[in-house]
């Protein structure tokens, strides 16, 4: 889901189906199964994620996060093989592979903001193929799309509005459904938090509600942080 466009509404294409959500955490694949409070100063993390960039700088400014590239047993593998210390990684991504067991501690959303529909799937058909859509329902999750749609509706309004990496997280509980996001100066020193709880049926307005509240906080200053990135 997190992989999917917001801003391309020319495809043809429509998120048809979201089935129930897994885990949303990120986690630490390690040499030696160390927690991210024993890695050693100047220890390299593999992660090709700005936003995760930003929260290892806050968690832990003495470790070098570091871009790396390929699938998810490859990147262990550079682990491995000592090319890097660490690398962070989506649970939910490791879990469906059969890796879970190659995880070394499990990061809390608090420290490590998820990624905007972090954990979901998204199930993508053609806007015409109606009989598709109609059979995809099946497989429909309701709380996972209130979640998703509320994660999703963030990333238009502060994309929209500043070039910098969301963290986002719904949850729903029942007919309720609470809303944070946060998003981090490039050195991770400086967080913009945002929250608002309410009906599950409300997330978007909800969520659009955080997007603004992040603007008016400052998130067009904390920009001009990310503008080599983005160079």
């Amino acid at each position: 889901m997190k992989d999917i466009p917001v801003f391309d509404k020319e495809s043809g294409l429509l998120i048809a189906s979201v089935p129930e959500r897994g885990s949303v955490a990120d986690v630490l694949v390690s040499k030696e199964g160390r927690l991210l409070k024993d890695l050693e100063v100047g220890s390299r993390i593999g992660t090709s994620s700005l936003l995760r960039v930003a929260q290892l700088r806050r968690a832990r400014p003495d470790v070098r996060p570091e871009p790396i590239r390929g699938n998810v047993d490859t990147r262990i593998q550079r682990v491995e093989r000592g090319e890097f210390d660490a690398v962070v990684l989506a649970e939910a991504g490791l879990v469906r592979l059969g890796m879970a067991g190659r995880i070394s501690e499990r990061l809390t959303n608090e420290d490590f903001m998820p990624a905007p529909g972090q954990g979901a799937l998204a199930v993508v058909a053609r806007q015409d193929n109606l009989k598709v859509i109609e059979m995809l329902k099946s497989i429909e999750h309701p709380p996972t799309r209130a979640e998703i749609d509320a994660e999703r509706e963030l990333v238009w309004i502060l994309e929209g509005g500043c070039k910098v990496p969301v963290g986002a997280l719904a949850r729903t509980h029942g007919n309720r459904i609470k809303i944070t996001a946060c998003i981090f100066s490039i050195d991770g020193k400086e967080k913009l938090l945002a929250e608002r709880s309410g009906h599950v049926q409300d997330s978007v307005a909800l969520a659009k509600e955080v997007g603004e509240e992040l603007l008016k906080k400052g998130a067009k200053k904390i920009e001009e942080t990310w503008r080599t990135v983005y160079v």
